[in-house]
């Protein structure tokens, strides 16, 4: 059985996550679960994170936007991933590591806390 694309980014996130130590889950809905909760979620060295991984031209959501600006909201990290950032995994975890002021954002952008 052949990896999907959006699953070969979603492997490579979580052997970050490993290597890094962090603690990660990938919630499924299966229409059980509330939607838009992004694919990965965690928490590195008391940080909360949530990673919405996306493949080629595939776009996050308008309720999986909403979803990763609230985590950023209530001070975690968010990220939308794909083939071309998969380096912002490891900045981000740079930072929480750092003790960094600042957040990513669904975007990928910097913000002030």
């Amino acid at each position: 059985m052949a990896l999907t694309p959006e699953k070969k980014v979603k492997d490579k996130v979580k052997k970050a996550l490993v290597d890094a130590g962090a603690y990660y889950f990938m919630p499924g809905t299966h229409g059980f679960g509330a939607s838009g909760v992004p694919d990965i979620v965690g928490c590195y060295q008391g940080r909360f994170f949530g990673i919405e991984c996306k493949a080629g031209d595939n776009k996050p959501t308008a309720l999986q936007l909403r979803n990763l600006n609230q985590i950023t909201t209530a001070g975690g990290y968010a990220l939308v991933v794909n083939e071309d950032n998969l380096n912002d995994v490891s900045s981000m975890l740079k930072e929480i590591q750092n003790g960094s002021s600042s957040r990513r954002t669904s975007s990928g952008r910097t913000s002030s806390i």
